[in-house]
């Protein structure tokens, strides 16, 4: 048995949602911020067998994917401000970042 943990997007968090529930995945959904652009996202922990890590894994593939955004940089606290340029810049956003983790022992109640 696996563990798997998919932070993704918030933009992408429930189409994910509801094709892991057409799946018959069960999936318990945590409000997560990331560190680099402050942005929200949504980090899935997924109880599953190991055969079925391939399609659960195919399914955050589909439903998960990444994007260009403009994003106004933040300003430097106390550096050097003669290099700083206050245009929105475009980063690459979405997708998913996914770990798969061994599970010792699983317990319902």
């Amino acid at each position: 048995m696996k563990l798997v943990m998919a932070v993704v997007q918030d933009k992408d968090s429930n189409r994910l949602s509801d094709a892991l529930i057409e799946a018959d995945f069960r999936a318990t959904k945590l409000a997560s911020t990331g560190g680099f652009l402050k942005a929200g996202n949504t980090t899935f922990l997924i109880g599953t067998e190991d055969e079925k890590i391939e399609g659960l894994m195919e399914i955050i593939k589909e439903n998960c994917k990444s994007r260009e955004q403009l994003v106004a940089p933040i300003s430097p606290m106390g550096g050097n401000a003669d290099s700083y340029v206050p245009y929105p810049v475009e980063v690459q956003v979405g997708g998913a970042t996914v770990f798969v983790l061994p599970v010792e022992q699983f317990e319902q109640f």
